[in-house]
């Protein structure tokens, strides 16, 4: 649980936004929705929502995110498809971050897809 603006950037507070994804209370119900709860999890190291949302034919084992990488801000740059009525979707965003003090960004194009009314990340195009 965390107090204060969610870190996808939306605006709104963590509580209302992001954390009924995490809980498992809600589903994202746009590619978008789905891409920034999974920018929020990354910032608060919500390992296994990750995994969740990864589609499975292209989910890793497991993964090890670094504590030392702290993410900082999303900007999403574009969308295209995604909305409630389509089944695949991309979101083109930055991710800023910092590891061992320096800064830096990952700017990705995501695959989206949804199958029986759940959005997962497929990966980048």
């Amino acid at each position: 649980m965390t107090a204060g603006r969610c870190p996808c950037g939306a605006g709104e507070p963590y509580e209302a936004c992001c954390a009924p994804y995490h809980e498992g209370l809600k589903k994202p119900p746009t590619a978008e929705a789905l891409m920034r709860s999974r920018y929020s999890a990354f910032a608060l190291g919500h390992e296994d929502y990750l995994l969740d949302t990864w589609h499975p034919t292209t989910r890793p084992r497991s993964l090890d995110l670094d504590p030392d990488q702290r993410w900082t801000h999303l900007e999403v740059l574009s969308r295209t498809d995604g909305t409630l009525f389509q089944t695949t979707g991309t979101v083109e965003f930055r991710a800023h971050y910092r590891w061992r003090g320096e800064r830096d960004v990952l700017h990705e194009t995501s695959r989206f897809t949804r199958d029986n009314g759940t959005w997962s990340y497929l990966g980048p195009t």
